[in-house]
């Protein structure tokens, strides 16, 4: 039976779409038991962050008719009623196979080569392996993407430069205040993201670093690992006379932040500029907000220009990840044999 692929990305649909077909982890359990339940899949792992929401699956039915049946499954999972035109995409084998692959490998992240994205496809195969929705092909294929990713990181320089989406939205905040140095930054959401970008605000030379958070005992214990300090989730709002940069990253169903909130505070800090990142899909921060004065709103799909910047100092690698991607798939399909080393055909850099 084959292995199919069918979601959306930031490559095919913007923020606005994909924030409406996330998924909470506490949800995906249940959806895929309902999946299987429908019968239109025998294994499946839905994997769901930021930048995409895809469904791996192993199907009986032929792709022809499978990728229909799906498309309508997630449709009405999230009760999404306007019209789709590119914004799914499905694959079937051996593009899924190789998709996978370059998914785990980082090389079709915003930011080419970034590690992240390894750790939440392993997290959504272990949850799905966790409540026996994994069965014998999806575990062979996972492991073998994970196997691959981490050969392609060894055998390449494809993570040259800034590799993660908090690093980069440091660069934006380099841009926008040339240096972090007497900055304040508050973090709302204390999620791997979140700590990620806060640390690497810090190693910039940020002033100091606020965290809130719901579960406020989360947020105490990393602002402590952050030196930094924590408020309350109904208390943050009270900080904003004093800081310069929000990072916003929870897993809010709904705005944390509205214009209607924040104009009031934006008089209390004396037409000092204000730089909100919001990282997180659905979106914390209502799009309004960015029609205040002083105010810099960016969100997840914003941060693609300085990724692409990167992108032009890893075009050299791609070529040899994707040779290294297809006769990996290939071998694992069973139709031509794996090659011990990919050294040999590396070009050689920094000689130019």
């Amino acid at each position: 039976m084959p292995l199919v692929v069918i979601g959306l990305s930031h490559h095919s649909a913007p923020v606005t779409v994909r924030e409406r077909f996330a998924f909470t982890e506490a949800r995906i359990p249940a959806t895929l038991q309902l999946l299987r339940d429908s019968g239109l899949v025998s294994e499946a792992v839905i994997l769901s962050t930021c930048n995409r929401v895809e469904l791996y699956a192993v199907t009986a039915m032929e792709a022809r008719a499978a990728f229909p049946a799906l498309q309508d499954f997630l449709v009405k999972c999230h009760d999404y009623r306007d019209p789709l035109t590119d914004e799914l995409y499905t694959l079937s084998e051996p593009h899924s196979l190789e998709h996978l692959f370059k998914v785990a490998a980082g090389l079709d992240s915003m930011v080419l080569g970034e590690t992240e994205i390894f750790g939440q496809l392993k997290k959504a195969y272990d949850l799905a392996l966790q409540h026996k929705h994994s069965g014998g092909r999806l575990n062979k294929a996972f492991q073998k993407a994970f196997n691959v990713a981490k050969h392609i990181r060894t055998e390449t320089n494809i993570q040259r430069g800034s590799i993660s989406v908090g690093s980069v939205a440091v660069e934006l905040a380099e841009k926008i205040f040339t240096k972090l140095n007497d900055h304040q930054v508050m973090v709302i959401g204390a999620g791997d993201t979140s700590e990620k970008t806060a640390r690497s605000l810090l190693s910039r030379g940020a002033h100091s670093i606020i965290v809130s958070n719901r579960s406020h005992e989360r947020a105490v214990e990393l602002a402590k690992e952050l030196g930094g300090r924590a408020v309350h989730f109904d208390d943050w709002a009270g900080e904003f006379s004093k800081i310069d940069i929000v990072i916003s990253s929870t897993s809010a169903p709904h705005y944390v932040l509205d214009r209607a909130k924040l104009e009031p505070l934006m008089k209390l800090r004396k037409n000092r500029p204000l730089l909100i990142i919001d990282i997180a899909v659905p979106r914390d921060i209502e799009p309004e907000v960015n029609f205040l004065d002083n105010v810099y709103l960016y969100n997840i799909d914003d941060l693609q220009a300085i990724a692409n910047d990167y992108l032009k100092e890893r075009q050299k690698e791609i070529v040899l990840c994707e040779q290294i991607i297809r006769e990996k798939a290939r071998a694992l399909l069973g139709s031509g044999p794996e090659p011990s080393s990919f050294a040999s055909p590396r070009p050689a850099f920094g000689h130019e």
